[in-house]
């Protein structure tokens, strides 16, 4: 075997070795991200949530917590701040939160018959509402202002125009509105 032949018989077997060690390679990294995926999966179905709430989507208006009544933003006797609010085709109630600046607030949400979310753009807040469960999502706004806050989960043929507000104002100011009492709200302003 001539030198010239040499070399590239050994080249060849260079490229061999190579191209077998990165397909080995690569289907160990498969497995291994495959074998991660069923044990995660395996324990998050074997893993309940550490707190599920749920709500009866058919009686949400009667009674309970998210009774017409109950909706918007209350001020707790301890100062807390917890707006509760329902989506449903092709709404939210309210349609305009108020909330103080530079506060923390627990929204408390559920949907009335089918899948939305809520996102509030501009910020990081998005949460889905899924009937019979009862979604709780902690912020805090730093400047006041409005924001708009539409479906951002497809609900059906008025998904397109199911849009809601959120309007944040001085602290101060909605001390005052909180004063009279019930539920706070912005629509219709």
């Amino acid at each position: 075997m001539s030198l010239e032949a040499q070399d590239h018989h050994d080249g060849a077997a260079i490229a061999a070795r190579t191209e077998r060690r990165w397909a080995i390679m690569s289907v160990v990294i498969i497995v291994v991200l495959t074998l991660l995926a069923v044990v995660a999966g395996l324990h998050q179905v074997t893993m309940p949530q550490a707190r599920v709430e749920t709500a009866d989507p058919a009686r949400l208006h009667l009674a309970g917590e998210f009774m017409e009544s109950n909706l918007g933003t209350e001020v707790g006797a301890d100062g807390a701040v917890t707006v509760r609010a329902i989506g449903q085709q092709y709404s939210f109630t309210p349609a305009c939160i108020l909330v103080p600046v530079d506060t923390p607030i627990t929204l408390r949400a559920t949907s009335a018959d089918v899948v939305h979310g809520i996102l509030v753009q501009g910020t990081n807040i998005n949460t889905m509402l899924v009937p019979g469960y009862i979604s709780e999502q902690f912020m805090r706004f730093h400047a006041t202002g409005d924001h708009l806050m539409p479906c951002q989960e497809f609900c059906s043929f008025g998904h397109e125009g199911m849009w809601g507000k959120v309007r944040v104002i001085d602290k101060a100011a909605f001390a005052a509105r909180a004063k009279a009492g019930g539920r706070l709200s912005c629509v219709g302003e």
